[in-house]
């Protein structure tokens, strides 16, 4: 009898060796003559133990981790074929690792666990169950439960997904769209890719519900051209689910039609922004739209669109499953459900978390990430993105609930939590947050386009300690500026950064200049 071997087939892991150590068990498995078979799954998220490898035993699955090709014959000497617990690199069963175990995992149940290139392995844990139930309801049915769930887009604005569901069932049109933004591009985000790579069925699934409910029958997902693995498996899992029957002219016997199709992006952090997104998707240039009319009225091809990030449609299934109920009485307040967290930077335990809304910074950090990798005091957190707020130690306790973080002055956007120990220089980081802008601006408005620029100069300034206190103000009023009169949030959020540098961590920017040090020495 075989026995199967789980290796991630995530970009994660594959940057950390995955391919090569199933290489190297696919060669000793044939000088041992072993019967294995290798399932390339998604990662679970622990990246400083990937390439984790598990294999099925009669006790279930065990884990050992992180491998190298070069573990490889030591393992399967020393009996892990059958559990052994007793090798160095054993962890156990997966579940039972408190990384994972202390975690409330909703939309990311599957991640790591199925075979993501196999429609059957996504039907046995419980898929399509949702779109079952969605296909023998009306439209308003199905964006009420949204409604009634407190599902809110996953991304920067947090706007409620049943209020842009309803608009667009609302709309009288011969054509409406179901658009996906997979263009993840935020600093430190990663939960779009692994969602696409581990558990592709779940977007294909929850965009195919988002159809029925506003009436679509054409969907897109605009994906980032720096995600060549998730592109390709969702590619296959498209093909798939048009085979079985669940995209098509007729999904699920419902006599209700979704096709869906595929989009890479050229690389523009602008594109992010979902107007900016739909002039792409029309084969323009990616340039930002004025806003209004709405994308739920007139958007893709100035038809009525539903356009979200993938965390959002893929939050949908659980919901039509389970009941709005159910989701609902996760999170607090208007922060309802899960949000996964993603932890970077000088973090010890990098990787996914995804917990109820309402855990602190400060847990999130240290109870999953076990503080610095350098071991050095922490000193700043960055959430949401380039354009997230840098928050200092005395903030750490702040809930991450979407009010509290705005009552912080900071946002939780895509859920992006880039850490940083004593070495950082946040003046240097206000100042890569202006030059982002700068760099990625798409360029029709002067707020953005100019005022980055002029920020750039400003903060140098600043730092060459040339007439400091009037560039700190000249700055303020820059920063004011770019707030109120951009036209997307690439400018309006810009800002953030740097304000909070300046707020938290003033001494940065007081600092004598080089020319000052030197002429002292």
């Amino acid at each position: 009898m075989s026995t199967v071997l789980y290796i991630p087939g995530d970009s994660a892991a594959l940057a950390l060796g995955a391919d090569e150590v199933a290489h190297a068990l696919k060669v000793e498995a044939l000088a041992r003559k072993l019967d294995l078979t290798i399932i390339r799954n998604g990662s679970r998220g622990l990246f400083w133990l990937e390439p984790m490898l598990e294999v099925v035993t009669p006790a279930g699955r065990i884990a050992y981790g992180p491998v190298t090709p070069g573990d490889v014959p030591g393992l399967l000497a020393d009996n892990f074929l059958h559990g052994d617990k007793n090798h160095p690199l054993y962890l156990g069963k997966p579940e039972e690792i408190p990384y994972l175990k202390n975690q409330e995992r909703l939309t990311f149940a599957r991640c790591g666990i199925i075979d993501p290139t196999d429609i059957e392995d996504y039907i046995a844990h419980d898929g399509y169950r949702g779109l079952k139930n969605a296909t023998g309801m009306q439209g308003a049915d199905i964006v009420d439960a949204v409604t009634e769930s407190g599902l809110r887009g996953r991304g920067g604005a947090s706007f409620p997904t049943g209020i842009k569901w309803k608009t667009v069932l609302g709309c009288e049109s011969d054509q409406k769209y179901i658009v996906c933004n997979a263009d993840e591009g935020d600093s430190g985000t990663f939960a779009d890719r692994m969602i696409m790579e581990g558990d592709p069925f779940l977007l294909v699934d929850g965009m195919t519900i988002a159809g029925l409910a506003v009436g679509a029958t054409k969907g897109f997902i605009y994906i980032r051209s720096e995600y060549p693995d998730a592109y390709r498996l969702m590619e296959q899992a498209i093909v798939s689910a048009n085979r079985k029957g669940y995209l098509g002219p007729n999904v699920m016997g419902s006599g209700k039609a979704f096709d869906l199709e595929l989009r890479l992006g050229a690389g523009a952090y602008i594109c992010g922004e979902e107007t900016s997104l739909l002039e792409s998707l029309e084969g323009k240039r990616g340039m930002v739209r004025a806003k209004p009319p709405l994308p739920a009225i007139k958007g893709l091809f100035g038809k009525p669109t539903v356009i979200n990030n993938v965390l959002s449609f893929v939050a949908v299934p659980t919901i039509l499953d389970k009941g709005a109920a159910f989701y609902k009485d996760f999170g607090l307040g208007r922060s309802r459900g899960t949000m996964p967290l993603q932890l970077a930077g000088n973090i010890r335990h990098g990787g996914l978390v995804e917990k109820a809304f309402g855990i602190t910074l400060r847990q999130v950090i240290e109870e999953f990430g076990g503080g610095t990798a350098s071991g050095k005091p922490l000193r700043a957190v960055q959430v949401g993105g380039p354009l997230g707020a840098y928050f200092p130690d005395a903030l750490l306790d702040t809930p991450l609930d979407y009010e509290a973080m705005a009552a912080a002055k900071g946002m939780l956007g895509h859920g992006g939590i880039v850490v940083f120990d004593d070495s950082v220089d946040l003046s240097l980081q206000a100042r890569f947050a202006m030059e982002f802008c700068a760099i990625e601006s798409c360029g029709k408005c002067t707020p953005c386009r100019i005022g980055s620029t002029r920020g750039v100069e400003v903060i140098d300034r600043i730092r060459n300690d040339e007439n400091r206190q009037k560039n700190i103000e000249l700055l303020a009023d820059l920063c004011d500026t770019m707030l109120d009169g951009s036209l997307c949030a690439l400018g309006g959020l810009t800002p953030f950064p740097v304000q909070s540098a300046i707020r938290h961590f003033p001494e940065d920017f007081n600092r004598p200049s080089a020319a000052k040090r030197a002429a002292a020495e």
